[in-house]
């Protein structure tokens, strides 16, 4: 049967292309969760604390989401070839970097670097595919790219934990020279240099206060509990975080060229599911960086081990994905993400009732379960944010979602990580299994103020 001109075979001529931009998605999937599992190698290596270790991962996650609103001008103004390639470029030498490591400082420093290329990976090789490909291949073109997004989460915890234990943390940075390497030989074969005529001037002021806002909130949620600096200094960044947030919002609201026009947030179905995507994501997000931790450093398991209790997370997100559909034009998105939301935090909340005895099964059901109802969480609020918006709002809408989405995850894993610190010196730090037990039911009450939220959601909304 032949198919659907909607819906056509992806063309020969544009695989490569495809294959181009999978490399680039996989490699920032598998980086963003293969650092979980080695993170107490990583800390036993570098005598550091491993319970002051989530800024490895902060770091990537904040400078991807500062950088994601350069993505596209950059694109537009030196073309999606020039701008991919430089992203490979950048992304590849910052893990040798990383993988060369000696310090902490050192890593850090290269994660920031490995952030900004990845923050370019994905939005620009989505948008070559979306000049280039024809949109009778495009949906064809998607499903495959996405394949190689859901592998990285996928393999990412096994593989860090795997190469922890058979050689040392650097090779999960330095595995991804090779595949940057065959991106690199590919690009200027596979991806036109397609440019836009008369690109508007870059909103940098626009773009500093923003990077200001989420570096100050997320840096200075993350110090709370450091030994290193003063709860002054803390307090400061935050306050700088919320200042500069204020200030962006005046700004978008009277710079005619804003990277994000305030009148995005008169359309109230995407101004709910912003705010609420950043609260549900808090908690949600902290997970795979939370539980591989608590496995390892309160429970003993082996780093291998534990990265093959993740997978069942990965598959329950992967089960739910063909219902998602079917489930909200049955009862309407209010009433899912109102029940759904507190599924969620009831889910992350019952980790607290885990312990090193926990059955094997019991253990992996309860991860499946926990990745089916977040998938069904994400999938949900996406599609509501962005159903309504206009033609002309949908690629700054889009990218503004995709920034929030970023820094809740930044966010939610400093602020996972200060609450174990909390505390572990509030009981005593041989009372970590508390300590870990008390932080995931603090995240899973989050949820709370998330379904609160939700709760404004005009009855009867449906798809």
């Amino acid at each position: 049967m032949n198919a659907t001109p909607s819906h056509q075979a992806l063309q020969p001529e544009f695989r490569l292309l495809v294959l181009l931009v999978s490399i680039g998605f996989f490699m920032q999937g598998l980086d963003t969760t293969i650092v979980n599992t080695a993170i107490p190698a990583m800390a036993a290596n570098l005598a550091e604390d491993p319970l002051q270790m989530h800024s490895v991962v902060v770091a990537y996650v904040l400078s991807v989401a500062a950088c994601i609103p350069l993505s596209g001008w950059l694109a537009d103004r030196f073309g999606v070839r020039n701008t991919y390639f430089a992203a490979i470029i950048i992304f590849t030498l910052a893990s040798l970097g990383c993988g060369l490591s000696s310090s902490l400082n050192q890593l850090l420093f290269y994660r920031v670097i490995q952030g900004i290329g990845g923050a370019l990976l994905l939005p620009v090789g989505r948008l070559a595919m979306l000049k280039v490909i024809p949109r009778t291949q495009f949906l064809s073109a998607m499903s495959l790219m996405s394949l190689a997004g859901l592998m990285g989460p996928l393999i990412g915890p096994t593989l860090g934990g795997w190469m922890v234990e058979v050689a040392t943390w650097h090779w999960i940075f330095l595995i991804n020279i090779p595949m940057g390497l065959l991106g690199v030989l590919i690009t200027f074969k596979a991806m036109p240099n397609v440019t836009e005529p008369g690109v508007k001037p870059f909103d940098f002021s626009g773009f500093i206060l923003l990077v200001i806002a989420m570096v100050g909130l997320s840096l200075g949620i993350e110090n709370f509990a450091s030994p290193h600096q003063s709860l002054w200094w803390s307090m400061g960044l935050v306050l700088a975080g919320v200042l500069a947030a204020i200030i962006y919002a005046i700004h978008a609201h009277t710079h005619h060229n804003a990277l994000f026009r305030s009148t995005l947030f008169s359309n109230k179905i995407y101004a709910i599911g912003i705010i609420g995507n950043f609260f549900a994501r808090l908690g949600g997000n902290a997970m795979p960086f939370l539980l591989p931790l608590m496995l390892q450093v309160a429970f003993g398991f082996e780093p291998f081990i534990t990265g093959l209790l993740m997978i069942p997370t990965v598959l329950g997100s992967l089960a739910s994905k063909p219902i998602i559909r079917q489930i909200i034009q049955r009862f309407g998105y209010r009433q899912v993400l109102l029940v759904n939301t507190l599924l969620v935090g009831a889910c992350i909340a019952s980790f607290a009732l885990t312990t090193a005895d926990t059955p094997i099964w019991l253990r992996a059901l309860h991860f499946f379960v926990f990745g089916m109802l977040n998938s069904l969480q994400f999938v949900s609020m996406n599609t509501l944010t962005l159903k309504d918006l206009p033609q002309q709002d949908a690629s700054s809408g889009n990218s503004f979602l995709s920034m929030i989405m970023m820094v809740s995850m930044s966010i939610g894993v400093a602020l996972a990580g200060t609450l174990v610190n909390v505390f572990s010196a509030y009981f005593g730090s041989e009372q970590i299994v508390t300590a870990f037990h008390s932080t995931l039911i603090f995240l899973g009450c989050i949820n709370l103020i998330t379904a609160a939220i939700f709760w404004q959601i005009p009855r009867h909304t449906q798809i």
